[in-house]
């Protein structure tokens, strides 16, 4: 008798009709000893094989674990989409490998051809030597004021000593650059929500009041080590110097009373965000870009529309990294700003809306807390009030970048307005991967061609007239 018959007549997994273990007779003394020496590894391993005259009590590792008879079982391969696998880290570090040493060629060669463009040194010495002729410097500064006249108009409103809506009112408007402009369009924001939140906090207080017959005051609240994590303020406690500055200095556009607040500072998150440093080299692109514009070259001027397309896009997403993730948690953590959700997944917008909700966290709740619910409070349908969204933010983007450039042209205004036919063609005729390759298409194209057009209209004012003043004698 063979191992195989051998195994079949002693195994009780066989197909061999047996009685429990007892296995078929007769069974001589030889048979019984093969048996022993044909599984002595196996039963090291998995018990000692203890024969009886007759019967056998199986040593076999089957009957015990029935799940090494198999080693398959219905899945699905890892890159399917209906595996449910997700962690991709390393599919992105790969990515992040491939972009540096795919771009570190073309960064080389800019570098040894065209030299630092920027230099860092030049801009601080520029500083040292005349500091009182920095214009937009200054305007930050005196941007103060407006806060110290939002916190002292509020102080005047808690004790009810005037009526906000009869409140005569002197419009300031300073232009002097895209930082200077941009501190007071974020500081403009910021202080419409620090006025609405008040003001609802007085609305509340009034119609308490008036229901209980007595006045609300505020609990006391401890100031020994700044505003502790568990500790809550009241309307009008709220209304003080330092709360309304870390409101100004945090990260976000909506004004709360109680923030939410980390236990303490990530001395390490803070060194990590910090040494995040970038470089560009788009500079010697747009250059050469300047003469197909000129000459309205259509060829010429989309190949090198697609060639800016590549650098000015990785940019944008450096900036995005940059500042919504580095700058932004490094201020949090900072201020112990506890809501640190400043973007969600905008890179799986499979619609135009889902991006434009998703890529900037603060701006969004901003509008929909302090523009968009209140028009439809006022019954101001959805789409009107969608719409009328994307009219303030269109007119926002025009106005951060035509006043800095003393130009007034409508690239970025139509940039925006275009993405409402975009948002109803994809939502209509696009769905899945397919609209999510139409979002990104639109971002990698869209901004580089709003960029040559700003900047060829910006060298066409001023070079052009330097060189028509430039004349021979």
């Amino acid at each position: 008798m063979n191992s195989s018959r051998l195994w079949s007549a002693y195994c009780p997994c066989s197909d061999q009709k047996q009685i429990g273990n007892k296995l078929p007779l007769p069974w001589s003394n030889a048979m019984l000893n093969r048996l022993k020496h044909l599984f002595k590894v196996r039963n090291l391993w998995y018990g000692p094989l203890k024969l009886n005259s007759g019967q056998v009590n199986c040593g076999c590792i089957y009957s015990n674990n029935p799940s090494f008879l198999s080693c398959h079982r219905l899945q699905e391969s890892l890159l399917s989409s209906s595996s449910g696998y997700s962690n991709y880290r390393g599919v992105l570090n790969w990515c992040v490998v491939m972009l540096v040493l795919s771009n570190a060629r073309l960064f080389l060669e800019n570098l040894l051809k065209y030299g630092i463009l920027v230099d860092p040194i030049q801009v601080v010495a520029l500083f040292v030597k005349d500091p009182y002729n920095m214009p937009a410097v200054c305007l930050v500064i005196v941007s103060n004021v407006f806060v110290l006249v939002a916190f002292y108009t509020e102080r005047r409103l808690s004790v009810v000593s005037f009526i906000s809506n009869n409140m005569p009112t002197l419009i300031f408007l300073h232009i002097g650059g895209a930082v200077a402009l941009g501190v007071y369009t974020i500081l403009f924001l910021k202080l419409y929500s620090y006025k609405d939140v008040n003001k609802w906090c007085r609305e509340m207080c009034y119609a308490k009041a008036r229901s209980l017959s007595r006045s609300i005051s505020c609990p006391s609240v401890s100031w020994s080590e700044g505003r502790g994590v568990g500790s809550q303020v009241t309307y009008p406690g709220n209304l003080t110097c330092r709360d309304l500055y870390y409101f100004v200095f945090a990260p976000t556009l909506c004004y709360e009373l109680n923030f939410p607040r980390s236990p303490k500072i990530r001395k390490s998150f803070l060194l990590r965000r910090l040494c995040e440093m970038v470089s560009s080299w788009m500079v010697p692109i747009i250059q050469s870009s300047m003469k197909p514009l000129e000459d309205m070259d259509l060829s010429r001027m989309v190949e090198h529309l697609l060639r800016l397309a590549v650098p000015n896009h990785l940019l944008w997403l450096i900036f995005f990294y940059t500042f919504f993730h580095s700058a932004m948690n490094f201020v949090a953590e900072l201020l112990q700003f506890g809501d640190r959700e400043f973007y969600r997944d905008w890179w799986n917008s499979e619609t135009v809306p889902y991006f434009w909700q998703n890529w900037n966290i603060p701006v969004h709740k901003w509008c929909l807390r302090h523009f968009y619910k209140p028009m439809l409070k006022r019954g101001v349908s959805k789409w009107a009030g969608q719409s009328a969204v994307f009219l303030a933010s269109a007119f926002f983007h025009e106005y951060l970048v035509s006043v800095p450039l003393k130009m007034l042209r409508p690239w970025a205004f139509l940039g925006m307005m275009a993405q409402l036919p975009l948002a109803w063609f994809v939502a209509c005729f696009l769905r899945g991967n397919y609209g999510n390759a139409a979002v990104w298409i639109s971002l990698i194209i869209g901004q580089p061609f709003a960029v040559l057009m700003y900047v060829h209209d910006y060298y066409v004012l001023q070079h052009r007239e330097e060189s028509a003043g430039v004349g021979p004698d």
